[in-house]
């Protein structure tokens, strides 16, 4: 491939990374669908059992923040590579030695604070490499791939379902793990070649910041994904425990609701690639807005869904996990349209600390409030499902607001400052 940074990249590249990104993402689901078990073997409370996926997320963001503004003075190139190895060895380490609540905590906790590096540089990369027409539909499969990792991630753990089996389904995530971050080498080099990182190192990360901070379309964008990221985390923390509780006792029903929170996260690939690709056509605010009111309405509804049918409980959980991932490329999206090139590491950093912050609680939050209505309304309660639940709703309900305040914002900044192309209609 050509030396010269401007040169079209090469074809497969998109192919390449998503297939790195899929492989990574896998041992981001694999505690939630082991959650079940590994309550029962290390005798867990669930909001114990919520504060390790909590660290999981507490780690990301401290990841994604840091790699953040490391791949604007360093590049992406070398962040992605280097910290996607990393972040293998700390999956593969939480596979082998997590064997109760407090190694959990500390392996998984630290599994997270790896593991941004194949996410911000990679969308870092993305939106050099896509252009600004098609980049929504090109974000949507990054992120697609995302939830194809997470649905092949429990569909392994439903098939090693009983409980002296849980943990070779984090062996094998882990491994999957190893096998993306080697991946990374070839999706890189059909990509187009770093450019100097000389602008971003006159202009200082401190300032960069700042001009991030005060930049209001973007921090309203920003505080939108915060509230999505609530929503969306709770969700993929406690279905696979949800359904399975629903299922019933046995093993069989047990891997059965595993594996049809896999189905859900397989049908959310769609959702990510039409909502990204909806976006090009129609505006990134306006599908961010009718995917956030939809979604909200499953949280609102979800619990009261516990006494159905398991196939027709899991029918739902498709629909509400394919409307809650619609809009997730969008805010990517979204950000790089309104966010000068050599701050948008850092403009990625200050916007995962605001999601991952929300979505480190969000898991706990929906442990406790299980765990309260467990005790005032019983074990096998709608009511106390109806009360966890309804946490995930009542934290993402600002959502609207600051996707219709990002919209209005965007349209009125000056023409000059604006994207090459506008998509921000609502």
């Amino acid at each position: 491939m050509s030396n010269d940074p401007a040169a079209a990249p090469v074809r497969g590249w998109l192919a390449l990374l998503c297939a790195s990104r899929l492989l990574q993402a896998m041992i981001v689901t694999a505690y939630s669908g082991v959650l079940p078990f590994v309550m029962a073997d290390w005798q867990m409370s669930a909001a114990q059992a919520g504060s390790i996926q909590s660290a999981w997320h507490v780690g990301y963001m401290v990841s994604l923040f840091a790699v953040g503004l490391l791949a604007d003075r360093y590049g992406p190139h070398r962040i992605f590579f280097g910290g996607s190895l990393v972040s293998a060895m700390a999956a593969l380490a939480f596979a082998l030695f997590a064997h109760d609540h407090r190694s959990a905590m500390l392996l998984y906790g630290l599994a997270g604070l790896c593991a941004g590096a194949s996410y911000t540089p990679g969308l870092q990369l993305l939106a050099r490499n896509a252009e600004p027409a098609v980049r929504g539909r090109a974000m949507g499969l990054f992120i697609g791939a995302s939830s194809m990792g997470y649905a092949l991630s429990l569909a392994v753990v439903a098939a090693f379902s009983h409980a002296q089996q849980w943990r070779h389904g984090l062996l094998v995530a882990a491994a999957c793990s190893v096998a993306g971050a080697l991946l990374t080498v070839q999706a890189m080099r059909r990509m187009r070649p770093p450019s100097p990182a000389a602008h971003a190192a006159r202009e200082g990360t401190w300032n960069a910041l700042a001009a991030t901070v005060r930049d209001k379309p973007a921090m309203a964008g920003n505080w939108a994904y915060a509230f999505h990221c609530w929503e969306l985390m709770a969700l993929w923390a406690w279905l696979p425990a949800y359904l399975v509780a629903s299922s019933g006792g046995t093993a069989a029903w047990q891997g059965a609701g595993i594996a049809l929170a896999a189905f859900a996260h397989l049908v959310s690939v769609f959702g990510s690639i039409a909502g990204g690709a909806a976006s090009d056509r129609l505006g990134r605010a306006r599908v961010m807005m009718i995917a956030t009111v939809a979604s909200l309405c499953m949280s609102f509804a979800f619990g009261w869904m516990w006494t159905w049918p398991l196939w027709l409980l899991a029918a739902a959980a498709a629909v509400y996990n394919l409307l809650a991932i619609a809009d997730s490329s969008v805010y990517s999206t979204a950000l790089a349209d309104v966010v000068a090139p050599h701050r948008l590491g850092v403009a990625y950093s200050v916007r995962s600390v605001m999601g991952f912050g929300a979505g480190a609680l969000s898991p706990w939050v929906f442990g406790l409030a299980l765990d309260w209505g467990q005790t005032r309304f019983g074990l096998g309660s709608t009511h106390s499902w109806v009360a966890a639940w309804s946490s995930v709703g009542l934290g993402a309900l600002l959502g609207p607001w600051m996707i219709a305040r990002f919209s209005r914002l965007h349209r009125a900044r000056p023409a000059h400052r604006a994207s090459s192309s506008d998509h921000s209609g609502l």
